[in-house]
């Protein structure tokens, strides 16, 4: 039996579904929806989309195919994320997040401290490349400062990402940054100039917001609880410069390209090393007396499983390093692999490409068109959960249409980077939301309002499309 196409109310039903599943998840269980109902109505709406394609003549092995393909795509996602989980633990066991608190809070003003968290961060991922190393690295250490200086944590963490996503979307040595061309059939150099035009005017807006921010939140300021936590700091923990290496080694190890998941799990294992040499007292303080000569071990083994445990006296400082291991990852690998099951279907039925098909029909202008190809990466974004999904999918289905008007490939690759790019964290189910949540320790919708820059991108490129039509490249 030959399979049939899918048809339009066959690609909205399975996403009809998932709205509404999605949306009873929120309204009933608020913040902690990620940790549980948000994975249950992502298989469930995949569970319609099986039905789907069963009644369209597919076979249950052809359906559990996409469902493993998509599966597959996540799994270079959970592997990071797990790494990640053990890189706190014992960055935190060796002093290398507290120091990175500690000087933070020597040194950086509640004033200026939104601003200067974006501008670090996108200062650093242009030069490696990777918002998920920034935000897994600096990202960790500011947040800790941020609930040092008494700031908003939600701020922080959109602070954090409109650097890292700003420096990642305009880094040579992006993922995405190659892909998006490389799916339109652009020059990776061209694309990138091209990108400058809405890039950079989103990032200065994004910027004078984080000023305001910062100089009311300087209005409202507490000292008095920063000289607690630094005490405290000093109490718990050797600090010093030299424990800020395993985050050098890091970056370097980005810088020259290696795979996230050696990389970060490496620096996790330099991170169990230092707290062996440099913490001794904090060693000893953790250690199981039953263990006798091999207590380090099992410490460190510990740190990177179940994290840190912080029992300083200071319930604030306590709530700050009390975290980390692979351990605390596990729900969001959990809702990774859910919403990828879900994706999995959609494109192995065809029912993404249907969806396409009939948004390419109501495009009417070179403007529209661009304007259409940002509104399908984020609907992507959210319907597949996967931010190559999003730049690769549209890209193909799009590259015919912007040849057939005569469009530069760079049209079609800005477009699906101000969109799929930028947006992948602001979905809490998409992998990239997931694992900012995760990492950061602020849920994916109450930092999504402050990730000014993620948000003004698509807007501002889409406005800039009508206001600025592309122009047809001229015969040679």
């Amino acid at each position: 039996m030959t399979a049939r196409s899918p048809s339009l109310l066959d690609a909205l039903l399975p996403i009809g579904v998932l709205v509404v599943l999605l949306s009873l998840s929120v309204y009933l269980f608020g913040d902690s929806s990620s940790s549980g109902p948000n994975q249950i109505a992502l298989m469930s709406a995949a569970f319609v989309a099986g039905l789907v394609g069963l009644k369209n003549g597919l076979r249950w092995a052809e359906i559990e195919e996409g469902i493993l393909a998509g599966i597959h795509m996540a799994m270079k996602a959970n592997l990071i994320l797990l790494a990640v989980g053990a890189l706190i633990g014992t960055w935190i066991l060796a002093g290398t997040v507290p120091t990175m608190i500690w000087l933070g809070l020597k040194l950086i003003s509640a004033e200026y401290f939104y601003l200067t968290s974006c501008l670090i961060c996108a200062l650093t991922a242009l030069s490696i490349g990777s918002s998920w190393t920034v935000a897994g690295t600096l990202g960790i250490g500011l947040m800790g400062v941020a609930a040092g200086l008494g700031l908003d944590p939600a701020i922080t963490a959109g602070a954090i990402i409109s650097g890292a996503y700003f420096g990642d979307k305009l880094s040579p040595l992006s993922d995405t940054t190659n892909l998006a061309p490389a799916a339109a059939g652009a020059e990776l150099f061209a694309h990138i100039r091209n990108m400058l035009r809405t890039t950079v005017p989103a990032l200065l807006i994004a910027l004078v917001i984080f000023f305001a921010l910062g100089q009311q939140a300087s209005a409202e300021h507490d000292t008095s609880r920063i000289a607690e936590v630094l005490t405290a700091l000093e109490a718990q923990f050797n600090l010093g410069w030299h424990l800020l290496l395993p985050v050098a080694f890091l970056l370097l190890l980005a810088v020259r390209q290696w795979a996230a998941f050696p990389a970060v799990f490496l620096a996790a294992l330099l991170g169990a090393v230092f707290a062996v040499v440099f913490q001794p007292e904090v060693m000893a303080r953790l250690a199981d007396p039953q263990a006798g000569g091999l207590a380090p071990l099992k410490t460190v083994w510990s740190a990177l499983f179940a994290g840190y445990e912080s029992a300083s006296g200071n319930a604030e400082l306590d709530g700050l390093l009390s975290k980390g291991g692979m351990a605390s990852m596990l729900t969001t690998v959990w809702l990774i692999i859910c919403a990828m099951c879900f994706g999995g279907v959609l494109e192995r039925l065809g029912l993404l490409q249907r969806l396409l098909k009939s948004a390419l029909r109501l495009v009417r202008s070179d403007s529209g068109l661009v304007a259409s190809t940002i509104t399908t990466t984020i609907g992507t974004n959210i319907i597949t959960a996967d931010q190559y999904i999003a730049l690769v999918l549209p890209g193909r289905m799009y590259r015919a249409e912007y040849e057939k008007r005569g469009l530069t490939p760079t049209n079609l690759s800005r477009a699906l980077e101000d969109g799929g790019t930028l947006t992948s964290v602001l979905v809490p189910w998409n992998t990239c939301g997931a694992y900012m949540a995760a990492t950061l320790g602020v849920a994916t919708l109450s930092y999504l309002p402050y990730c000014f820059f993620n948000l003004i991108m698509p807007v501002l490129a889409i406005a800039l499309a009508y206001l600025l039509p592309p122009k047809p490249q001229t015969a040679a």
